[in-house]
């Protein structure tokens, strides 16, 4: 299916200007998919669908509606300029709304230097279905597993349009391929699962789906007849399947919206000390080959290289133009959209510095404390960090893995933990946060 989406939003900027509205901005999103699930050796599932969507901003003085739609005929794009309009007519006034100026453009956009895009053909169904039971049977293959919950393997491709009535226009297009694979080991309340999968722009930098499947096993079979464990004050390592999510809720700190709000811990941090010495976190919009980069912002502004933090002192907030119209600052190139809702900020690809050690040198160093597989649920306090969270893992003595733990909660303080963070090595390169191995001391575990 192809559509030309520059024609298509230039389209909707005429028409919405033909209806009364002073500016705006139309994204156009087309995206292809293909999934394959099995179960049990045979085809469980297939799904696929094609479509295209049309997201519509526009301004009158400052106030401002959204609306989408995926009938793109021209007739009714004209009848959804003219709902929108009349929507924004009735909308409160937003001062601190903002469309990007002709000079801060991004210019000479090259997305093919990002290779986002894999140049060969989209994969047989069939094709799709052998690597699902690959991952399948080498999952069964383990001794232990009783069963495979899901085993799939899916295909994905995106393209992309901006376009603004100050007249950027711009796009580009992803592609992605996944795998994945969840098995069951035990029976009744004794049951535990598990999970490993992999994804990729290029079809051909997958993983092999039999070390996808096995992965998967082994670890389920790893996590059987989980015992709670001991309740007091512990070092806790992050393993890094989760350990992202420690950095995640750093940068949701940081976000622009929150700041704003004043809903955030690190609120008066700006220019102090949040990680240890030594430690970067650093966005990187143009790393090649990786899901989350990108040439331009969702307001067309250029992306670069921004440091968040920069030897563990907080360099600033993630900022689009409203937000930094809020605050005071100038937009960081950070604006996020779908079509359905106005830009908001946010972050794709980050670095955090990785440590000389080992995750077994860390586990080693640790002596006795859990070692974090997996959490579940979230009690996150956004304006002081009180943190808690259910999780589960293994528990660690004499830096030794003893036997697999459930049914405990974790507790701290966000600021107290990222501050005294130990960074491992394993960071995984080729995904969009790698984020290593992470050991925070004296978390509150309740357990047995």
């Amino acid at each position: 299916m192809t559509h030309d989406l520059a024609a298509l939003t230039d389209q909707a900027l005429a028409a919405a200007k033909s209806a009364g509205a002073d500016n705006a901005d139309a994204l156009a999103f087309s995206e292809t998919s293909l999934s394959i699930s099995v179960r049990q050796g045979a085809l469980d599932q297939a799904d696929r669908s094609e479509g295209v969507r049309l997201g519509l901003r526009v301004m009158v003085g400052q106030k401002q509606a959204c609306i989408s739609t995926s009938d793109i005929r021209a007739d009714a794009l004209a009848d959804l300029c003219e709902r929108a309009v009349a929507m924004a007519q009735v909308a409160p006034d937003d001062p601190y709304m903002r469309q990007a100026a002709p000079g801060s453009f991004a210019t000479d956009v090259d997305a093919a230097a990002l290779d986002l895009r894999d140049g060969s053909a989209e994969p047989e169904a069939a094709l799709l279905q052998t690597r699902a039971l690959d991952a399948e049977a080498a999952a069964m293959d383990v001794d232990g597993v009783a069963q495979i919950q899901s085993a799939q393997a899916a295909f994905g491709a995106s393209q992309f349009h901006l376009a603004t009535s100050q007249g950027f226009s711009s796009g580009y297009g992803r592609t992605s391929h996944h795998v994945s694979c969840v098995a069951v080991a035990g029976e009744g309340t004794a049951m535990v699962r598990d999970h490993d999968y992999d994804a990729r722009i290029y079809f051909d930098d997958l993983r092999s789906p039999a070390d996808i499947g096995r992965s998967a096993g082994e670890r389920t079979v790893a996590s059987l007849a989980p015992r709670k464990p001991p309740t007091g004050a512990f070092p806790v390592l992050f393993d890094e399947r989760v350990s992202g999510s420690l950095i995640g809720h750093l940068l949701g700190a940081c976000n622009g919206s929150a700041v704003a709000r004043g809903a955030t811990w690190l609120r008066d941090k700006l220019g102090e000390r949040v990680l240890p010495s030594g430690m970067d976190l650093v966005e990187e919009p143009h790393r090649v080959r990786v899901s989350g980069s990108l040439p331009f912002d969702g307001e067309g502004l250029p992306t670069s290289n921004r440091a968040i933090i920069r030897d563990g002192v907080l360099q600033g907030w993630t900022l689009d133009l409203s937000t930094a119209a809020q605050l005071g600052l100038d937009s960081t190139a950070s604006a996020r959209r779908g079509t359905s809702a106005p830009p908001s900020p946010g972050v794709g690809n980050v670095r955090l510095t990785q440590g000389p050690h080992s995750q077994a040198d860390l586990l080693r160093d640790m002596g006795t404390g859990l070692l974090l597989t997996s959490l579940i649920g979230s009690s996150i306090n956004a304006t002081s960090g009180d943190y808690s969270r259910g999780a589960a893992g293994f528990w660690v003595e004499n830096g030794q893995v003893q036997y697999p733990v459930s049914e405990c909660t974790i507790a701290g303080n966000l600021l107290d933990m990222l501050g005294g963070l130990v960074a491992a090595n394993d960071a995984r390169a080729h995904i969009s946060r790698p984020i290593p191995s992470l050991l925070v001391e004296g978390l509150t575990i309740a357990g047995a």
